[in-house]
């Protein structure tokens, strides 16, 4: 994490703060369990609210010598609680509070990850309605293929963020589990219903079966989900790259007085904020391949997926919840040019309705391969030599003879292209959803 990229909200997750407060919390509600079920003193588990607390400097200064940050973390508790901190942890081991820790300080991130798709899909929704019925050229593979809309292009990323949320949604569910099992996972010294009670406390489920940890099936599809959320903010930052390049310039990223595109052109305007997000996905997508090999573990349990998730864990949130902000601003600002759309859409002499009038040759009863002669030898014309393909139809004599001048001119109307808007958008949208 590095602030430039960072929004204190989300970092303030994965600040000592937090999960020091995660770990008292777990501790403190575990004694409230142990003391109903007699295994500790009442008393014992009121002095832990009562006078718990912790110091994070001075918990870094006794893991510099005992190297190992819950022993750390329990000496400094029970420096403030006193004699009774010695029913504290009863029948834990450490992975019983960090496991549960990092469920809730992962739920809390994806909790953060939805406001920041719901700005999203605000945004996209609202400039989608705006620009409906707005004629754009499609592409494929980089090339004029047909006409669409440019509110069907918001509206296609639109849905790939709405099915985003829903695995965002699912993830959190999975990733929720609480495990106070003890050593390996069997019980043998504390009781099932304590973790069923800090589980409830803390708004999470209870891991069915856990080993000395959670199992990290469940960390690696958090991961992935996050993963194809980032690709999904790429999916969208190069559309809008490629809109901004100087030849098309259909749509850019708002450009702020005062602000400047190079250091040595002063003309120039570049898609800084999108260029941005295309990095910061690939950073998000790298906690992936980690997360998996996470999975196996040795026996019961060995540590080498803590180091991992210690970075993995704050890096992908904190750097996926930025570039969602940022996306959503990029959106709610995006300047938009329908005249260079139109002047694009032109650009080709009319190509884009070559598959339209295939058709309607077919229909007035040329052969599909004989239609597709006499469309293809028309717009290779229009290709190399720049003129106009309606004007070397109408002179075409195999077209004249199937095709009247009426009928030829109507295979060349645009809307056409956008008959199955509304469909499109009732789909996506919902119907009776007219923004």
């Amino acid at each position: 994490m590095i602030p430039r990229y960072s929004r204190q909200e989300m970092t303030r997750i994965w600040e000592p703060e937090n999960r020091f407060r995660i770990w008292f919390e777990i501790e403190a509600h575990a004694c409230d369990a142990q003391a109903e079920l007699g295994v500790i003193p009442k008393a014992a588990a009121e002095a832990v609210w009562a006078r718990g607390a912790f110091e994070v400097a001075r918990i870094d200064e006794i893991e510099r010598e005992t190297k190992h940050d819950v022993i750390a973390f329990l000496t400094n508790l029970a420096e403030h609680v006193g004699d009774e901190a010695r029913f504290v942890h009863q029948g834990m081991t450490s992975s019983d509070v960090l496991d549960t820790c990092l469920a809730v300080q992962l739920t809390q991130a994806s909790d953060l990850l939805l406001a920041d798709l719901d700005r999203v899909l605000a945004a996209l929704k609202t400039r989608a309605y705006e620009f409906k019925d707005t004629l754009c050229v499609g592409r494929s593979h980089g090339i004029h293929a047909e006409p669409t809309t440019f509110g069907l292009k918001l509206a296609s990323h639109y849905a790939a963020f709405e099915r985003n949320r829903r695995r965002l949604e699912a993830a959190r569910a999975e990733i929720a589990t609480c495990a106070l099992s003890g050593a390996v996972g069997t019980f043998a010294n504390i009781d099932p219903r304590v973790e069923a009670h800090v589980a409830a406390k803390l708004g999470l489920a209870v891991e069915p079966i856990s080993t000395q940890i959670i199992p990290r099936d469940r960390h690696a599809a958090f991961f992935a989900t996050l993963a194809v959320i980032a690709s999904s903010v790429e999916n969208l930052a190069v559309e809008i790259r490629h809109l901004q390049r100087t030849e098309v310039r259909e749509a850019e990223e708002y450009f702020a007085p005062g602000q400047k595109g190079s250091s040595a052109m002063p003309h120039k305007r570049n898609p800084v904020l999108t260029e941005n997000l295309t990095g910061l996905a690939r950073v998000v997508r790298s906690a992936v391949v980690p997360a998996l090999e996470n999975v196996a573990l040795w026996h019961e349990r060995d540590i080498s997926h803590s180091s991992v998730e210690r970075m993995i864990g704050p890096d992908a949130t904190v750097t996926l919840d930025f570039a969602l902000v940022r996306l959503a601003g990029v959106v709610e600002k995006l300047l938009v040019y329908p005249e260079n759309m139109q002047k694009n859409l032109d650009q080709l002499g009319g190509l884009v309705h070559s598959q339209r009038m295939l058709l309607a040759l077919t229909q007035a009863g040329l052969s599909r391969e004989a239609a597709y002669q006499v469309v293809q030898r028309n717009a290779m014309k229009v290709w190399t030599e720049g003129a106009d393909f309606l004007s070397l139809l109408r002179e075409d004599p195999d077209v004249a003879a199937h095709m009247d001048q009426a009928s030829l001119a109507e295979s060349f109307d645009p809307s056409y292209h956008t008959k199955a808007v509304e469909q499109i958008f009732a789909r996506v949208f919902g119907p009776g959803d007219g923004q």
